[in-house]
């Protein structure tokens, strides 16, 4: 059966179609390169929304674009704390700035992705409110950490 890559040139298609085995070097390196680029995204994301004040700006944002005194302001974070988080939201691909004047406004930076944000933010997990919290770092106020008041 002839491998195959979602990510094959004119020449690639037409020597599958006569059925000999396909596995060329440019396969490879775009087969590669897809899987990299998934594994950001989710690298991506999972840093971005690891943080508790970077997913409440990312909330805000999903409801409408802001600029950052506003977000500081609504948010009740120091400026400096919002500039920094909203760096690390456009460095991570997330948020999209758009400089108005002297002001600059930030906003989800994709339809798509803001689409997928709110559907992960409406999931519905499942979660054993009974089992302890194995992270000694978990800043949640409801977490129970192993070993505290077990």
């Amino acid at each position: 059966m002839p491998r195959s890559c979602s990510f094959l040139g004119a020449r690639d298609r037409e020597h599958q179609a006569t059925g000999h085995e396909l596995f060329s070097a440019h396969c490879i390196v775009q087969c590669m390169l897809t899987i990299a680029s998934r594994l950001d995204v989710m690298n991506r994301l999972g840093r971005a929304l690891a943080d508790p004040t970077r997913s409440r700006i990312i909330l805000t944002l999903l409801d409408h674009p802001a600029y950052p005194a506003e977000l500081s302001r609504d948010l009740d974070l120091t400026q400096p704390n919002v500039s920094n988080h909203l760096a690390c939201l456009r460095d991570c691909g997330i948020v999209v700035s758009e400089p108005e004047g002297r002001r600059t406004r930030y906003e989800i930076a994709d339809s798509h992705l803001a689409q997928a944000l709110t559907a992960l933010v409406d999931a519905t997990l499942a979660v054993d409110e009974d089992a302890p919290c194995i992270d000694p770092a978990c800043s949640l106020p409801e977490c129970n950490v192993a070993g505290e008041g077990a």
